[in-house]
Order: C-alpha cells, then sequence, then structure tokens
C-alpha cells in the first residue's frame, strides 16, 4: 500500500506478523539495525503537512498499518495489508530480541510507567534483559540536545533494540536521528505500548477494538486532547479513500 504526499512515496512495505517477523530477525541475526513505523491515519494528515516529519519517514525501514483506516485503504486499492497496532507488536518484540540475545532499552512514557512495563516484560518473557529506562524530560526535542542525551544513554547502555514510546512526531524523528547515528540498533515506535503494558493508560476493550471503534473510546477518555484530531482525519479519510481506488486500476 502506498502513499504519496509531495513527490515522497510511503509504502506499507510489511504486510502481515509474518513478514515483520521474518524481517526483524534477520536483522537481529546480523545485528543490523532497522527503524519501524507504525502508519495511521494521524500520521497521513502528518505527513501531508509537515516536511520534517516526511523526511523522517522516509528513513524508516519497515512501516506497516497501525490503524483500521490504512487496512480498509489497503483493501480499497488491491493491495492488502493485515492491521499491526504498534501497542501489540511490544511484547513479540521483545521476545525476538531475547531469542537473539539483544538487550532490550525502553524509551518515553514516565518513570512509572516504564517500571511497570518492564516488570511485565521481565514476566513474559524469559532471557529478557531490559538495559535502560528513558524517560525523557518534559518538553523533549527529538532533535535537540535532549535528544543528543538519550542518544548518548542509549549508546552506553548496550542496548540493541530501542522500544520508541514518545508519540508521533517525536518517536518517528528520534527514530531517524537514531537510526543515522547508531546504524546497529534497531528502533520500533509503539506510541502508548508500555502505558498499556504497565496498566498506567487503559486500553479499549478487546470488543471495542473488534468494531473498529478504538478511536472513538480514546476520543471519549480525552475529548479535548484527540477529539479534535479525530475529527481532522475523519474529513480526510474520503480524499485517501479516492486516491486508494485509483491505485487499484494502476
Amino acid at each position: 500500500m502506498e502513499f504519496t504526499f509531495h513527490q515522497l512515496t510511503i509504502t506499507v512495505n510489511i504486510p502481515d506478523m509474518q513478514a515483520l517477523e521474518a524481517a526483524v530477525n534477520a536483522r537481529m541475526r546480523a545485528r543490523q539495525g532497522f527503524a519501524l513505523a507504525t502508519i495511521n491515519l494521524d500520521h497521513l494528515d502528518k505527513l501531508e503537512h509537515d516536511a520534517e516529519f516526511r523526511t523522517a519517514y522516509s528513513t524508516q525501514d519497515f512501516v506497516v498499518a497501525d490503524g483500521n483506516p490504512i487496512v480498509w485503504l489497503s483493501r480499497l486499492a488491491g493491495r492488502k495489508v493485515s492491521l499491526l497496532p504498534g501497542s501489540e507488536l511490544v511484547l513479540p518484540m521483545v521476545q525476538w530480541a531475547a531469542a537473539n540475545n539483544i538487550s532490550v532499552a525502553l524509551v518515553g512514557a514516565t518513570p512509572k510507567a516504564l517500571e511497570g512495563a518492564a516488570k511485565h516484560l521481565e514476566t513474559k518473557v524469559s532471557g529478557v534483559n531490559i538495559c535502560a529506562r528513558i524517560a525523557p524530560p518534559m518538553g523533549f526535542s527529538p532533535m535537540g540536545v535532549a535528544g543528543q542525551d538519550v542518544l548518548d544513554e542509549l549508546a552506553t547502555s548496550g542496548a540493541g533494540l530501542a522500544l520508541l514510546a514518545l508519540g508521533a512526531p517525536k518517536q518517528e524523528l528520534f527514530a531517524a536521528r537514531a537510526r543515522a547515528q547508531m546504524p546497529t540498533l534497531g528502533l520500533a515506535s509503539i506510541g502508548a505500548g508500555l502505558d498499556f503494558l504497565a496498566g498506567t493508560q487503559n486500553r479499549a476493550p478487546a470488543w471495542v477494538r473488534a468494531v473498529a471503534m478504538e478511536w472513538l473510546w480514546r476520543a471519549a477518555l480525552s475529548p479535548l486532547r484527540l477529539g479534535r484530531r479525530y475529527l481532522r482525519n475523519l474529513i480526510s479519510l474520503p480524499g485517501h479513500a479516492f486516491r486508494a481506488w485509483k491505485l487499484r486500476n494502476t
């Protein structure tokens, strides 16, 4: 599935979990780094309007479909991909890291969330080594001095995989910067995944996710923060659908 913004094409190049497992494990075995982005409707809006975000996205090695609208658009375009939410990739990514004897760093969220997520992962994944828990300060700029401080901490930690829970666009910008400086480090942008594991944020119930209404659940919990964003995303959806339909015949 492809999306084009200002002559830059972003491709969802990992169609399902099996393909992701094969791609990530190949990089881990070879001790080669990667950057994984989880595209959703909000990202499409940011890609349209934010040149810096587009540049960061262009450096991502792997892109998966994080939202149901991306899956629906892929079907409309005749380029079907499966839903792979970033929050659901945390556990398998850590399992693959442990199997390849790779240490894991948790970056983002809050100290409380990092502690809870680390305990959860250590309980669920045999042999995992959580070598760093980094909660950047309030107002953290991934491209500023604070971003370099996090990079330096990652470099000294021995991490081979960093899970980035910084939110968009910060996590993608940081991943692009880290990818350039640390070519052996794997980076995965996973949004609120660590908060969900720690229980510091509650994810929508399974039945809500099953009917593709998680966005409405989140908007109801945080209307001031998310209501306007989701409204803007919904307004943009018909345009994306038209472009996806046009792709079907190419």
